[in-house]
């Protein structure tokens, strides 16, 4: 048996792996390893917040532009990640301080998108 460690998607696992016939391997054991805590996003200011890319996709619409104001649960930005369209909510009422994509950017999972207060 040997153990390797194995990201998927910024999620880890413990991979426990018995090599059979010198070749061939097969999986004997997925146990989510203790993920390593997450980089904090850097604020524009100090009394910004932001919103991240939660998967790796491609940006297809931005509904705001940077001095807009917006409610909570209002669709600021659509990513498309395979082949589904998904909505980017604001998580409370704000106003946009800056936007650091643009339509038809590819985004990674924790870019920066939207910087608000």
């Amino acid at each position: 048996m040997r153990k390797f460690l194995v990201n998927v998607n910024g999620t880890s696992y413990e991979v426990e792996v018995e090599e059979i016939n010198g070749s061939e391997v097969k999986s004997q054991a997925a146990i989510p390893a203790p993920a390593a805590p997450a980089a904090a996003p850097t604020p524009v200011s100090g009394a910004a917040e932001t919103i991240s890319a939660p998967m790796p996709g491609t940006i297809i619409a931005v509904n705001v532009k940077v001095g807009d104001n917006f409610k909570r649960g209002q669709v600021l930005l659509v990513l498309e990640a395979m082949k589904m369209e998904n909505e980017i909510l604001a998580p409370r009422d704000g106003a946009v301080l800056n936007i650091n994509t643009q339509k038809g950017a590819n985004v990674n999972s924790g870019d920066v998108l939207i910087a608000f207060k």
